[in-house]
């Protein structure tokens, strides 16, 4: 396995894991117990409403989707390279 393949599949994973990470931590009562520790309560509010969650869920979002295309162009570069052989 070439070094690029391999960086290309741990960004993959990156993407996946953080994607997955960030869609479901923002409506998690583990976000919740974190942000209520938070000393500033302007700050507090922000990373409580609803607005600034489905933001970061929308973030975990895009990183499944540039792992999803960057496992697509993967797969595919790997195929045509099976082809020409």
């Amino acid at each position: 396995m070439r070094i690029t393949t391999f960086l290309s599949l741990l960004f993959v994973l990156y993407c996946v894991e953080a994607g997955v990470l960030l869609l479901f931590m923002a409506w998690s009562p583990v976000w919740d117990r974190a942000v209520m520790q938070l000393p500033l309560p302007l700050l507090r509010g922000l990373m409580l409403h609803t607005w600034f969650r489905g933001a970061v869920s929308g973030f975990g979002l895009v990183h499944l989707v540039w792992g999803a295309h960057d496992l697509q162009a993967l797969l595919s570069r790997k195929a045509r390279a099976g082809a020409d052989v």
